[in-house]
């Protein structure tokens, strides 16, 4: 049996819904959110926080081959491409909304493991070719040579522990890169809102 609200209930109701639709397509606007459905590097200027990030791969080589996406976001499959994005995306945005981002970003386990995983993808031939042979020591401090694949999964050694720069530089903080140009965002403010407020 199906109980229907009072009449009275109905007006209140819609315009109680409306707010709220208006509401969610305002906070979905304000936050840039289509943006994030893209492949854009500028996307990561969204939040002030990532100028030396943007910064400092837009001065690498890898500006010619990769996006922020190609190497952060697993590419082995089209589910958990976006899956990962979202995930990721739904943290940063919650941090960054209560206002509880560190001054120098860290990686995360999950992210280090994404992104070894797309060194070695783009790097397979180099790794072929060269070997990329990476001098450890045993525990007979004999030194050998491993591969890094082989030293990747086996001893836990991630690629940036031997190419350091690659491809963001040494970004300690926020003032890392202080002269650097990056691309600001537009206002997302609408203009008849920045009226109504003057």
């Amino acid at each position: 049996m199906f109980i229907s609200p009072p009449a009275s209930w109905k007006i209140p109701a819609i315009i109680l819904l409306g707010v709220s639709a208006g509401m969610i397509i305002y906070i979905l606007q304000i936050s840039r959110f289509s943006s994030y459905l893209s492949e854009e590097p500028k996307t990561c200027m969204n939040c002030h926080i990532m100028a030396p990030q943007y910064a400092t791969w837009s001065h690498s080589s890898h500006r010619e081959e990769a996006t922020c996406n190609d190497c952060h976001v697993p590419q082995n499959n089209f589910i958990f491409h976006y899956y990962f994005k979202a995930k990721d995306g739904l943290r940063h945005a919650t941090i960054f909304t209560l206002r509880r981002e560190p001054q120098v970003i860290q990686i995360r386990k999950a992210g280090m493991n994404v992104v070894q995983d797309n060194c070695i993808r783009c790097h397979e031939k180099q790794q072929a070719c060269m070997q990329c042979h990476i001098m450890m020591k045993n525990e007979e401090d004999e030194i050998t040579a491993l591969n890094c694949e082989y030293d990747y999964y086996h001893e836990g050694r991630y690629c940036w522990e031997c190419h350091r720069e690659v491809p963001h530089g040494r970004v300690n903080s926020l003032s890392s890169v202080p002269y650097a140009r990056v691309p600001l965002p537009s206002d997302p403010v609408p203009a008849w809102i920045h009226k109504i407020m003057k």
